[in-house]
């Protein structure tokens, strides 16, 4: 089987979104231990918690779950873009979104301070934002199959969110012969539509393309149930389980080239 495309995923596949958040937590919630006695890490703790329960009750969680937005993204998007009406409700909530679950982080902690959960609601998103980190092997990886193979770009997320995270990295769009976001597409992985999408710009059966990625229920899943190879890029050394098991697996994205290579 001839290999002529490669699809990347983009949050923990090429860019390092976890260490992004992961970070921004941590100077808010340092910050907050500024002000009030509070234990950083039990705040970050709390937060997350409240923040998933928060978003979880929104109309709008159906339709996230759909095109794939995470929690602590609503923590720091602003969801301008984007043609579903979905996307006007949560431009609206979120700003409410991030002081609540900020404050009642706090108040899980036994604080009751909304100005600070205010504060640091609007903190988050500054911090966040200076963070736009790759993963050291990212740009290698691509330079080795630019000109080789026709290379997409497909992820979940926010038309504005997911255009941000890219402009944060501004060379990394140039590899890309098209990138796909699931909020303009209208649904996201695993489901086969937005892979058959992808595979028409590409101009490929299935058999001639290989997904990577991090997600096995999201990027695994749905290439595997059109009949497209994929690679698994497992950073924490998680089991696969008996579902969505992936044909390669890899600690990291470096890894990948020995791989694709022999394909």
């Amino acid at each position: 089987m001839t290999l002529k495309a490669v699809l990347f995923d983009l949050d923990d596949t090429l860019l390092w979104d976890e260490r992004s958040v992961q970070e921004a937590f941590e100077a808010t919630c340092a910050e907050a231990a500024k002000h009030v006695d509070v234990n950083p890490a039990e705040l970050e703790a709390a937060v997350r918690q409240e923040a998933r329960a928060l978003y979880e009750s929104f109309e709008t969680f159906p339709f996230t779950k759909l095109i794939g937005i995470n929690p602590f993204e609503g923590l720091w998007g602003n969801f301008t873009e984007g043609a579903q009406e979905e996307f006007r409700i949560m431009e609206k909530l979120v700003p409410g979104y991030r002081t609540e679950s900020w404050t009642r982080g706090l108040a899980a902690l036994g604080i009751d301070n909304r100005e600070l959960g205010e504060k640091l609601g609007e903190m988050f998103p500054a911090e966040r934002r200076r963070r736009p980190y790759v993963y050291e092997e990212t740009f290698r990886v691509l330079d080795a199959l630019k000109g080789q193979y026709k290379l997409l770009l497909l992820t979940n997320g926010s038309p504005d969110l997911q255009q941000e995270k890219l402009a944060g990295v501004p060379e990394l769009k140039a590899y890309f012969d098209h990138i796909i976001i699931s909020g303009n597409f209208g649904i996201g992985k695993p489901d086969p539509s937005i892979f058959h999408h992808a595979m028409e710009l590409l101009d490929i059966e299935a058999h001639e393309g290989i997904m990577i990625g991090d997600k096995l229920t999201t990027d695994i899943l749905g290439s595997s149930r059109v009949g497209m190879r994929n690679i698994w890029i497992n950073h924490h050394g998680l089991p696969q389980g008996d579902d969505h098991k992936p044909v390669y697996e890899v600690k990291r994205l470096q890894d990948i080239l020995s791989i694709i290579a022999d394909c």
